[in-house]
């Protein structure tokens, strides 16, 4: 049941308290700010609605626990999530539909609770902003009468037991005695808890104590309790029951609300297609910036990944920028990694704050260290004892690479600092690896953070080869001074070490992550003597059963390059899609064995794939498409790739779904007198006696076929006289496989009395 709309009218004294409150909340929402890094204006305040970029929210939560580091835990997903919502396997829902009944998956007579989940910088609390600016402006949800919006991290200062009375009033004191009004009609309430990650109290919903125990009950107002009681009885539908409840999370603390009250779960995915170029049209002020930057960023897989994520957007944005409006900056230097992304980010830090301190390369040291120390003990959040200990002094040049939060704690406010972003936090534990006067023992903290398996080091080390790069420690020596020429070669001889020792164990699923780690540093490094020393003569790669990112992809097709010639590049079962074939697509020619079975490529898939094979350098022999899904929407461009190509001999399209009309169209490319195809594999593929006219007589003049698998299809006797025609005149035939069809014992019996027509011919059926 949806809320319904004709709640009863309000009387005038809270019409006028409902004004003043909408009033209010529309100026504390309406301006965004967004952070900058220049020193004459380090916080830029724009209006929400000229800024404001819609997310992707999908109607439900996927219950994949994050254990990768963040930058590359989302990126894989997206192009399977966009496909899922293609074919309606995937509904995106609206801000305003967070409580409608179509998405609910539990009913509750005393109100309804919506959980939104996002990972880090993803726009959770922009959103609720945005919402509460929509509500007080009469865009949504008019059936609330009052909407009361909380942050966890403020509640976090609230030191004592409190009632829900005094909670609002302590955020919002002008509603004075009248709160005893709206308890009469909680149908009307809407409470909004943002940042359930970030409450120093842990609120476990599975905790039937909570149920019984005096003290831990809260289902009066004016009943005096924890902070996280209240929001527990809240969310429960024991205190106020009929009121609405959305409560935001990171996925980390999704857990604790498993047990919740619950009946509508969203998850934010970010931007997706157009809305990243949405991000950056508004971003900029200038639309002939905003075009050039996306374009770039679009054009560079790498980049173009990241920004499904509005953090990271900002990132791109304040790097990229100045490339594009300065006209002194030269084009050909735009950054393509992002380690030189991170370094314009950085350089321009330096360049606003730069003057403001003797000594930047010093300073950044000891903050490198710090940020190191926080990477390895995977912590984020910095108090005075952290800069004190490493010598560092709040000034206006730290405050360009640390942000300032309050907290309150015991009853003391204290400021604590993080970096914008945990990924700004490792290229500087990276960077004063290159600032250190003497490399030391460089090699050794290098492979002890390799060894790490959980991978909180894996972007850190990434950021070190980059920054072995010319092009990546360039614009920060311009401030900072010379990077060591030791530091830069031990970094590249560790680098080269570690490619050689892992090219050949492959064997181990932890054997294949650290090869595929070690080519992102050979791509970082941009040093393209050392990728053909170390990988050049590779003849073999196989990353079968890794999940593959489309970033992983780009990396690949990076490393095959720089390669004579790959005999066999194995990506089964890696989740690559259409988008990873995009990414490999320009260096696919270059493999002889393609084996690419199980990766959901589908039909747009196999368009990429013909264009390599029409390549006229194409050196495939034996393609492995098997399990991907394919149509007969994808023969046209088979037809087209095979009318060219003089290459293949291996074709396996089994376990798809070509059918009928697919395989009439294939045949008209194995007709041709060229093909020179010698094993294809049709089986699984919907086939009936409706081909096999077409296939037979196709097959019939080719001179090469030496294997056919048509089995586990619905060929039945009707199609017998066709395939022992086959059988009796294609002479390079060795085997023909024709298990699991629909052939009567009498049909069967046909097609065995040719087993051994000819010497080594096999006939199953």
């Amino acid at each position: 049941m949806d809320i319904a709309h004709g709640l009863s009218e309000l009387p005038s004294n809270l019409k006028d308290l409902q004004q003043k409150h909408k009033e209010t909340l529309r100026v504390q929402t309406e301006t965004l700010r967004v952070n900058t890094i220049l020193i004459k204006e380090k916080v830029k305040i724009f209006q929400l609605v000229d800024r404001y970029a819609e997310l992707t929210v999908i109607s439900n939560v996927r219950d994949r626990t994050l254990v990768e580091h963040e930058l590359l835990a989302r990126g894989r997903d997206h192009e399977e999530w966009r496909e899922k919502h293609l074919r309606k396997e995937l509904e995106k829902i609206r801000t305003d539909q967070l409580f409608q009944s179509s998405f609910s998956q539990g009913k509750s007579k005393s109100g309804n609770s919506a959980a939104v989940s996002g990972v880090p910088g993803i726009g959770k609390t922009t959103m609720v902003q945005k919402i509460v600016y929509d509500w007080a402006t009469g865009k949504i949800y008019p059936h609330f009468q009052f909407v009361f919006s909380f942050k966890f991290r403020d509640l976090n200062t609230i030191n004592c037991r409190i009632n829900l009375r005094n909670l609002i009033l302590f955020f919002y004191p002008y509603f004075g005695n009248i709160l005893g009004e709206l308890w009469k009609n909680p149908k009307g309430l809407l409470f909004i808890f943002d940042g359930l990650d970030e409450f120093k109290d842990r609120i476990d919903f599975a905790d039937n104590r909570r149920n019984t125990e005096p003290q831990s009950m809260c289902i009066d107002p004016e009943c005096w309790c924890e902070v996280s009681d209240i929001v527990y009885s809240l969310i429960q539908h024991k205190l106020l029951p009929g009121c609405s409840v959305l409560v935001t999370s990171r996925p980390t603390a999704l857990h604790l609300l498993e047990k919740a009250e619950i009946s509508v779960w969203a998850e934010i995915l970010g931007f997706v297609g157009d809305e990243r170029k949405e991000y950056f049209n508004k971003f900029f002020e200038d639309q002939t910036v905003a075009a050039a930057v996306f374009k770039h960023v679009e054009e560079n897989e790498i980049l173009y990944t990241m920004c499904y994520n509005p953090s990271y957007c900002w990132i791109l944005a304040l790097s990229l920028g100045p490339f594009f409006t300065q006209r002194d900056r030269e084009r050909q230097q735009v950054p393509k990694t992002i380690t030189q992304l991170y370094s314009y980010y950085i350089y321009n830090i330096l360049k606003n704050h730069g003057r403001e301190i003797e000594n930047p390369r010093d300073v950044l040291l000891k903050l490198g260290e710090m940020a190191y120390t926080g990477v390895s003990k995977k912590k984020i959040v910095f108090r005075n004892g952290d800069l004190i200990e490493y010598s560092l002094q709040p000034s206006q040049f730290l405050s360009g690479f640390l942000m300032e939060l309050l907290e309150r704690d015991d009853s003391v406010q204290s400021v604590v600092y993080t970096f914008p972003h945990l990924t700004i936090q490792e290229f500087v534990a990276a960077l004063t690896q290159f600032l250190t006067p003497d490399p030391g023992e460089i090699g050794k903290l290098l492979s002890e953070a390799h060894s790490e398996e959980d991978g909180r080091f894996e972007i850190f080390l990434r950021f070190v080869a980059g920054l072995s790069s010319p092009q990546s420690a360039r614009p920060l020596e311009e401030f900072l001074g010379k990077f060591p020429h030791q530091t830069t070669c031990r970094v590249i001889d560790w680098v080269k070490e570690k490619v050689e020792g892992q090219i050949g164990d492959t064997q181990t699923e932890t054997g294949k992550r650290k090869l595929l780690n070690t080519f992102h540093y050979l791509f970082e490094s941009q040093n393209k003597a050392l990728a053909e020393n170390t990988v050049g003569s590779v003849k073999t790669l196989s990353f079968r059963g890794l999940r593959l990112t489309p970033i992983d992809c780009a990396v690949l097709s990076h490393v095959i390059g720089l390669c004579d010639t790959i005999k066999h590049l194995d990506l089964q079962q890696c989740h690559i899609q259409c988008e990873g074939i995009q990414r490999l697509g320009p260096v696919l020619h270059k493999c002889q064995e393609l084996s690419l079975g199980a990766n959901k490529v589908g039909d747009s898939g196999v368009k990429l794939l013909s264009a390599a094979l029409r390549n006229p350098e194409c050196k495939i022999q034996k393609l492995h498409l098997w399990g991907n899904a394919l149509t007969d929407s994808c023969a046209e461009d088979l037809v087209s790739a095979l009318s060219t190509n003089r290459s293949l001999i291996d074709l396996n399209l089994d376990h798809n779904k070509l059918g009928d009309s697919g395989v009439k169209r294939l045949s008209v490319a194995l007709r041709n007198p060229d093909c020179k195809i010698q094993t294809l594999g049709l089986y699984k593929n919907a086939l009936t006696d409706s081909c096999a006219e077409d296939l037979v007589s196709a097959l019939c003049t080719n001179q090469s076929l030496r294997f056919l698998y048509l089995g586990s299809n619905s060929f039945t006797d009707q199609s017998v006289p066709a395939l022992r025609h086959l059988i009796l005149t294609c002479r390079s035939l060795e085997w023909i496989e024709l298990e699991g069809n629909q052939f009567s014992s009498n049909g069967r019996r046909q097609l065995e009395s040719l087993q051994g027509f000819r010497l080594g011919l096999r006939v199953t059926v």
